[in-house]
């Protein structure tokens, strides 16, 4: 199937942010809008809203003049759910309630002619259940935008059980034609995002409970080494943390009450307390008037070794050691071994999900580890943990490695998997399962969270560079250092590692 035609009438129902968003977008692509919203005079008021915002793009030499005012002369405040009649696609963007959005579309389809398509934009209803109750549930699918509407690229079409594939069809090739990168989506809780970012939060928020460092050092070791726009505490205090939460629990709820969901308790009592972010001058970071952003912890300059010894490959890390030699660090390597230096009388040695102090049990030498970095070459930061008998001299002594080649150096607390390869495995495990149950493509889910997000990389993508076997590995020891079901791994990824395994066997 292909997209609607331009000639065709397009229908909003919210003229909140989202729906305005959205309005604009189907006028920028050619369409006659009409937007509607109970609130009297929203939708002129979102109207005018548009027509402000794309007057300031002309100011900016972004746009023509002529081109806003046809931009504008498409858009329609409607007065009545009546005036949608000649629309052949409406989009709903009301308040995330199923029974508001049932009722709604009950309304419309009474409304509309019988081969207009009905189109949610909800980002964690059930489409299958907004369909439930349609004389025709087949011409309803999901069609989520990501805010705001007119920038953000991505859109997920969602099918619930009914939704005729002609619909989803449409749907996919009209967002094409609008100038977004859309991608097919199986009905499941928080469809791809909003399921697959879960662990984002999660394993934040219970890398904080535990101790590993606070906010600020965290937010910069997810950006500095794992190249992320921004950490989970900045992030959630930016989204707001009781809307954050209630993704959370809609998501754990929805999926029987999975412990890889459980909402975080500090993140539960933070909202309890009204300390949602931003909007209310105080989360994770206080935003009031002359507040100060905590600088994140560093640790003192060290004396770079004047000699390393390699044994074995280091995988994902191997650049370090080009780098060191770029340092003028001698390297000495042997190409056989279990993939660590040795720095002196000490172990260093990337994090493979299991501590620092159970290594340094194993050897009965100090081992201080690594966090994984999207690339060792640009990062400006590392991350390590010490074990328990390491000295400071020991500690000092990685310092000084990692510091001679330009990186800020940042000890966090010695837990299973550091930060990013703990956040990456969870991120490739929660992805690889939704592949499996076939909700959605593993490109799909790629894009979904480069350009839903903004990640660095796919989670699978980024795992398959990092390589199978080591992200199976860390939920492996992440899930017997801890127990319970939250780190399991995925099938989905096994198979990657057996097919691994047998290529180089």
């Amino acid at each position: 199937m292909g997209a609607l035609s331009r000639d065709a009438v397009v229908g909003i129902v919210g003229a909140g942010t989202m729906g305005a968003g959205i309005a604009q977008l189907a006028a920028t692509a050619g369409h006659r809008v009409r937007l509607f919203d109970a609130r009297p005079e929203a939708a002129a008021k979102a109207i005018a809203g548009v027509a402000g915002r794309l007057e300031a793009s002309v100011a900016r030499g972004r746009r023509r003049p002529e081109e806003v005012r046809e931009i504008l002369g498409r858009l329609e405040a409607a007065s009545d759910l009546a005036e949608l009649a000649p629309a052949a696609l409406v989009i709903e963007a009301i308040v995330e309630e199923l029974e508001a959005k049932r009722a709604l579309f009950a309304e419309l389809e009474a409304i509309l002619g019988p081969e207009a398509i009905l189109a949610t934009n909800t980002s964690s209803l059930s489409i299958t259940a907004l369909a439930a109750g349609l004389a025709r549930p087949g011409r309803l699918a999901g069609m989520h935008f990501f805010n705001p509407a007119p920038v953000m690229p991505l859109v997920e079409i969602v099918s619930g059980l009914e939704t005729d594939p002609d619909t989803a069809a449409t749907l996919f090739a009209t967002a094409a034609a609008w100038g977004k990168e859309p991608i097919r989506v199986r009905n499941t809780p928080g469809f791809v995002v909003n399921r697959v970012a879960r662990p984002f939060y999660g394993e934040g928020f219970r890398l904080l409970a535990e101790g590993a460092a606070d906010p600020a050092t965290l937010d910069a070791v997810y950006r500095d080494c794992g190249g992320f726009r921004m950490g989970p505490f900045e992030l959630v205090d930016l989204i707001g943390l009781d809307v954050n939460l209630a993704v959370t629990r809609s998501v754990f709820a929805a999926c029987h009450y999975d412990r890889r969901y459980t909402p975080s308790p500090l993140q539960e009592e933070m909202v309890a307390a009204g300390r949602l972010g931003r909007k209310s001058g105080r989360g994770f970071y206080d935003y009031g008037e002359g507040a100060a952003r905590p600088e994140p912890a560093a640790e003192p300059e060290g004396a770079p070794p004047a000699e390393i010894l390699a044994e074995g490959h280091l995988g994902p890390a191997e650049p370090l050691l080009d780098l060191a030699r770029e340092a003028g660090i001698r390297v000495q390597w042997q190409p056989h071994g279990p993939g660590l230096l040795h720095l002196g009388g000490t172990v260093l040695m990337m994090t493979d999900g299991t501590a620092a102090e159970e290594h340094a049990a194993r050897q009965g030498r100090p081992v201080v580890t690594f966090d994984l970095c999207l690339d060792y070459r640009s990062a400006p930061r590392i991350a390590v943990a010490a074990a328990d008998r390491c000295e400071a001299g020991d500690l000092a002594a990685a310092a000084g490695f990692f510091q001679a080649m330009g990186k800020r150096v940042t000890r966090i607390g010695d837990l299973p998997g550091m930060v990013i390869l703990r956040t990456l495995a969870m991120l490739a495990a929660e992805a690889a399962d939704l592949v499996h149950h076939g909700i959605a493509e593993p490109e799909a889910v790629d894009l979904a969270m480069r350009k839903g997000v903004n990640y660095p990389r796919g989670p699978l993508a980024w795992a398959r560079e990092v390589g199978w076997s080591r992200i199976v590995e860390c939920l492996d020891h992440l899930a017997r250092a801890y127990g319970g079901e939250r780190y399991r791994g995925s099938l989905w990824l096994r198979r990657r590692l057996w097919r691994e395994a047998h290529r180089h066997g």
